[in-house]
Formats: C-alpha cells, structure tokens, sequence
C-alpha cells in the first residue's frame, strides 16, 4: 500500500509540541503532538507499507519502546490517519478528483450545500468556539479498541465534553468517535453514522424559573421541548438515546425563604421527576443522572450558578480559558483569577472530567461492552469476617449489640449489594478454601438477622469450597457456565490469592482491596448493569442452575438420544408484534449472544418494534422448558425481505436439536412466498458454532457467506434434496455486498444452479 499526506491537509503550529492538522474540504481538526505531525511530515512523500515502517520506527523510538510494540502502535495511526482522510491512497489530482465526483454527484444542487452535507458525514468533535481538547498521540490509536460513534446534542455544556468523553473512553478501551452540533440540529442524526445519541441540558432550562401562563407547572416548557426533540431523534434512528437531566442549583434567589414546591431548586427537582417519566415513554431512552454525578463530586466547585446566573449551568473553571477578547465588555478590568484557579486546583475542566465519566458510564451499560456475567466471591474474611470454622457462625450479631448500620453493616451492606446485581441477572458463584460439609452446616442465620438482606446457599448458582487451587476452581467455574474469561469478576480479601488470579487467569476482573468500597463499586459500574431488568435477567440464577442440572444429567446418560428423551423438551415459538412485552429481551439476546449469532448485529427495542410492524419483515421467538425447568426466550430471528439479518440463539440452549428446530419452523411459516429465504453468516471471534447451520438445513452457498434456500416442493423437508423444477427469484438487495446489476445475478443464478443441481426455470430482476 502506497500512502501520502492528503494535499488538502495543514499543519498550523500551534504551541510547544501541538499541531493542529486541518482538512481544507471536510473541515476536520486534529489536535496532534509532536509524534503525528513527524508522522504526517514523514508522508509528505509517498511512503511504502509495510517496508517503511521500520523507518517510522526509527523516526519515533524512545527509551523503553520495544520495537514491536511500537510498530504495531504506528502502523494503527497510520491507518487511522487514513480513515479520517488525512492520508491517502491517491494522487493529488485523483483526489481533487474524487472530492469533485462526490460533490457533483446530484446534479443541479447547490455545491455549497452539497460541501456542507459533505463535512457533516465527516464531522468530528464540537463547535469550533467550545471545542476543548488534548492533543493526539501515537498511544491514543493504539490497542485493540472497539469503535463507537456518537452524536451530541446540546450546547456549552456537553460539546465542551467531546474530547473528555474520547479520553474517558480510551481508558475503557473504546475508540469513540463524537460529532457534536445545537440540539435544533437534528438532522445530523439521519446524516451522520451514530451507535448512540448523547442530549445535554436543554435552553428551555431557563423558563424552570418562571411562571408562565399554564397554572403551576415549571416543567412543562421544558418537558414539552424535549417530547418533540426525542419524537423527531426516534423518527430518524433507533440508536439509544442517553439525555442528561438538569443539575441542582447550589444556590437560591431567596435562599431558605424558598419553600414549597415553588421553591428555586424544588422546581428542578420536580423538572427531572418529569423527565424520568418522559422517557420510559420512549423506547431505549434513559436519563444521565447529572444532578447526583455533580452532587457526589461537589456541585459548588463544578456548577457556576454561584457567579455568573441561576439557569446557566456552566462550569467556574471556563471563566479560566474565555479569550482575553471577551474583556473589552468590561473596559478590559477583571479581578485576579488566581482566588478561582486555587478553589478549582488549577483545573478548569474538572466539570468536564466529571460529566464525562458519567456519559462513559451509560455508554458502556447500553452497549454491553465489557458486560460482566457472573461475580464469585470468596468466603471467609470476604462474605463474613474471620474463618467461619472458628468463629461458629458468620456474625455474632444482636440487635442489643448494635444497630445494624455500625460494624456489621459493612458485610450486611455487601451481602445487600450482591443479591441486587442477582436481581440484574448477574450470577453468583463462590470459591473458597474450606470444607463444604462444615460451611454448609454453620451458615445460617438466627431469626431476628434481616435474612431479606442476606446471601444464602441457595443464592450461588455454582460451588468450589475445597482446598484446591482457586485458579483452577475458577477455571472449572467457566468451563462449567460456558462464559468467557472477561465475563467473570473475582472478589477476595486476601492479596495472594488475588495476585495468583491476575497473574494466571490475565483476563478475569479482580477486585478486594478495600472493603470501604466494595458495595458502592458493585451497585455503580456499568458493567454490572443492564439497561431494562427483563424477568429472564432476574430470573437467570434459575435458568442457570436448571442449565447446570441438565450437565449433570447428560453425563450420567449414557446416550445423547435418551438424555433428550428424558429432558421432555417443550418449544413454544411465536411471531412477536411491534407491542409485545418480549421486544425487551430479544433485544437483551442479541446483545448478549455471541457464539450462537450469525451476524453479531444488534437490534434495540425500538429498532425491533418498527420492524414487527412491517409488513415486509418477521420477528420469530422461541421459548424452551424441559422437566427440570424453564429456558426462557432463548432465540430470536429478523427476517427483512426474504433476508436472515439476525438468528441468535442462547448458548444454555444449544445441543439439543431447538436451533435447527426453530430454524425449520420459520422455514415453514415462509413457505408459500414467491422468492427464496436467504441468510448471511458473517464470522466473528466467537461465533463458530453458527457457522454451519444454514448449511445443515439445506440452504445452498450462493456466494462467500451468503447461503440460499429454495422453495421447496411439496412433502419435502429442509435438508432434503430435490430434483424438482423450481422458480428462482432472486430480490435485488440481500445485501450490502451485492449489486443491483443484472451481470452480477446471472453471475449468481449460474453458481447457485451449478451447487445445487436444480434446472432454473428463470430468473426475475
């Protein structure tokens, strides 16, 4: 691969060590360090990948960089300098070219309209007046980082946050890619690629304070102006929707005169309640608590409605970076800020840090990166204080001792927050170094303990109490549940045993130190939490326990036949409509599927309903229980247009025939349509027991990853060959990967005859 800096990219100098590189069309800005503007002046010539690289090594090697690791870190910069367009495949004049194809491609339309739609596909970051942020470094495009773009809406407030919440989720290994505008620009939502939409505090925020001509009702204004912004933002994209609600004013016109529910502060109070109700009306909207996130940091440090307005909301810290322009309003005298920068620790954009964190936070819940399934505790010293083989019992507790918010309510408090996370659909487990018969015999609890409050045996969903290595108990818990290593977080008080996990199984979460934080840390990260508790999450210690008991049973049957014939298998599948309560958790199963997907796509709720109530789409579900218990809704498929866009089936349910029955059942619903069932398997990491499935139920490859099934003649079964004569019709878009040409489906209509040995009757463009 040739590359070269583009020739409509600058380099402005812009302090000690900072670049700011700017494309000339698309208005894109990148803050850089010195690193990438050596970087771009090294690709003011053509350049050669891979044989350069060992020279852009050489050009950037610190003390301390292994060759490798900093090969592997330039050669991702080089390919993310690409994808923004700063470095190019092309020559100068096949890129002027380019850019001139792309802009007069609708002929008769303004240019200038058509370059302004141009830089909006491509914007990134805020406004050019709110526009804060670090330089770009080689480490910012390193490691492996999952991509997601956001688009915010809003104004001071949360644009001045784009380049804090790229930082806050660099750190959790997510490369987020933010495009920010005015919250009446709506459009950017059907303009710009998105994962999910970021709303900051609204302008109506300022008609709270006022009593206007509606009776008493101080939200109304704002409630109003946020029903018709999520309206018009659910009207163009089913992407989840994280809208902030307002802060909490540290101050008040009247100070403690303010009462009742007319009271300064009480009216954002009551403004939120409104809010939260709002958007359980939407489909996948959820509120960011900014209220309680500044409260927690220290809202009078962070809120400037202390110096500046009641309703503005600002940070104290901007009055640090305005520009020295801003002066001349008053005569250019302004009183020394250094009292401010100390009160603030030099840190003008600590709202920022803070806000940022909280954004990150609901991101990461919505999107389920990182999601963790399943939390194993230790036992003594970590559940109870002490061993519990000597102490007699987990907790000497008496109410005529003390309450129980003194001492014990540390472990009262830790037991509380754990049987939430299993509410969460978050499952237990516990290794410890003890004797199981002992342990099981000694915890208990006498009558007069808040037993409500507190973990049982019967709330683990799995044991390893022995004198084995905790490692390997660890490890036979995974392989027991079938989740993956990053799935798992591992509490213990005890360092070695912490360090011996970290060290040996590198991907399971470790947690334990501090004990003062144990409950807080549970009950607030995000990757602890789902976005709507369905019943199938509270209830998954169940399901996962009649999963382990169905284990048990299938290796004390002798044959695979006769352990299904005693499992005594029920399925109940359905074609779900745009109002079923299920949406919820078919969205939740494609999310949380991955070995049993076929395109690892992921479907909101939202997204989900519009679909069910196409006509031209199909939503199907399946639901299993056996004698032992009850599977839930373990499968989902979205058939558009003739196409499988998604066929997901939860791993608790696989080996056991259903994914091939469910398959065939949708088969068979679709049979009396015209064109044939087609299904893509796109591969992943993870996904290798999808591979086949299209193949084992008679679909034929039409091309790499494209399987097709043909109508069948009557008394035929999928998987069945037949020498029958079929009519073939092919639609004109199963795919991104095709082209609507009549070349490339004769092409296609000859390779499907040829593999399936069926004479064509014709083909239908």
């Amino acid at each position: 691969m040739i590359l070269r800096r583009s020739r409509f990219v600058h380099l402005l100098p812009v302090g000690p060590g900072r670049t700011l590189v700017v494309h000339a069309i698309s208005h894109m800005r990148l803050p850089a360090d010195s690193e990438i503007s050596v970087l771009l002046d090294y690709f003011s010539q053509a350049r050669r990948l891979p044989e350069d690289c060992e020279a852009m090594v050489a050009l950037l090697a610190k003390p301390g960089d292994t060759q490798e690791g900093l090969r592997e870190a330039i050669e991702r910069t080089v390919m993310e300098l690409k994808s923004r367009q700063i470095l190019t495949e092309m020559t100068a004049e096949d890129e002027l070219a380019a850019i001139g194809a792309e802009l007069s491609a609708k002929h008769g339309r303004d240019p200038a309209e058509m370059l302004e739609n141009y830089r909006r596909k491509l914007k990134e970051g805020g406004s050019a007046y709110w526009a804060v942020g670090a330089s770009y470094g080689v480490e910012d495009f390193g490691g492996a980082r999952r991509r997601v773009d956001a688009v915010l809406f809003g104004d001071c407030d949360i644009q001045m946050e784009a380049d804090f919440l790229r930082r806050e989720a660099a750190r959790r290994s997510i490369d987020l890619h933010v495009a920010a505008t005015f919250s009446d620009d709506i459009r950017l939502a059907a303009e710009h690629k998105h994962d999910v939409i970021f709303v900051g505090a609204l302008r109506t925020r300022h008609l709270v304070v006022q009593d206007l001509d509606n009776g008493f009702n101080p939200h109304a204004a704002y409630v109003g102006h946020a029903t018709e912004l999520l309206t018009g933002l659910r009207g163009m994209t089913s992407a989840p929707i994280l809208i902030d609600n307002l802060p909490e004013p540290t101050v008040q016109p009247l100070g403690l005169a303010e009462r009742g529910v007319r009271g300064h502060r009480t009216r954002f109070r009551l403004t939120n309640v409104a809010l939260a109700e709002l958007a359980v009306a939407f489909p996948d909207v959820y509120v960011i608590d900014i209220a309680a996130a500044l409260g927690a940091a220290g809202a009078e440090r962070l809120l400037d409605d202390g110096q500046v307005g009641f309703t503005h909301f600002g940070s104290p810290g901007w009055m640090l970076q305005r520009p020295e322009s801003e002066k001349a309003a008053v005569h250019g005298l302004f009183p020394d800020t250094g009292p401010l920068a100390h009160a603030l620790n030099g840190d003008a954009y600590g709202r920022e840090a803070v806000i940022a964190e909280k954004h990150i936070d609901a991101l990461v819940t919505v999107t389920g990166v990182g999601r963790k399934k399943c939390v194993i505790v230790d036992l003594d010293g970590t559940l109870w204080p002490g061993v519990l083989a000597e102490t007699g019992s987990p907790f000497a507790w008496d109410p005529e001792i003390s309450g129980q918010f003194s001492f014990i309510g540390l472990y009262f408090g830790l037991h509380e927050a754990l049987k939430s996370l299993k509410q969460r659909g978050v499952v237990l487990a516990c290794v410890s170094k003890n004797d199981e018969a002992t342990v099981r015999e000694l915890w208990k609890y006498p009558d007069h303990y808040p037993k409500h409050r507190l973990l049982t045996p019967d709330d683990f969903v799995t044991w390893r109490v022995n004198w084995d290595d905790k490692v390997g108990n660890i490890g036979s818990i995974a392989e027991e549940l079938g989740f993956a290593p990053d799935a798992f977080l591992f509490i213990d008080d005890n360092p070695v045993e912490r360090d011996r996990v970290r060290r040996r199984l590198p991907e399971v979460e470790v947690w334990g130190e501090d004990p003062f934080t144990l409950r807080r840390r549970l009950l607030n990260d995000p990757r602890l939490q789902i976005p709507v508790v369905t019943a199938e999450a509270a209830s998954r210690s169940e399901l996962v326990k009649a999963q382990i008991a169905r284990q048990q049973l299938r290796g004390e049957t002798m044959a695979e036949a006769q352990y299904i014939e005693q499992l005594q298998i029920r399925c109940a599948i359905e074609r779900l409509s745009a109002s079923s309560p299920k949406l919820q958790r078919v969205e939740e199963l494609f999310q949380r599927t991955t070995q049993f997907n076929t395109t690892a796509r992921k479907f909101s709720t939202n997204e989900l309903a519009s679909l069910a109530a196409n006509p031209a789409a199909h939503l199907f579900a399946i639901e299993v229980s056996d004698r032992l218990g009850d599977y839930g809704l373990v499968g989902a498929a979205v058939i558009v247009e003739r196409e499988i866009a998604g066929l997901a089936v939860s791993c608790r349910a696989l080996g056991m025939g259903i994914e091939h029955r469910f398959l065939r059942h949708i088969l068979d619903e679709m049979k009396d349509a015209s064109l044939p069932l087609c299904g893509r398997i796109i591969p992943t990491s993870r996904n290798i027991a999808v591979r086949n499935v299209y193949r084992d139920n008679g679909f034929t490859e039409a091309e790499p990853g494209l399987w097709l099934f043909a109508k069948l003649a009557a008394g035929d079964e999928p998987g069945v060959s037949t020498d029958s004569e079929q009519t073939i019709l092919l639609r004109s878009n199963f795919g991104p990967d095709m082209r609507n040409t009549a070349q490339h489906f004769d092409d296609l209509m000859e390779d499907f005859v040829k593999k399936s040995e069926l004479p064509p009757k014709r083909v239908d463009i």
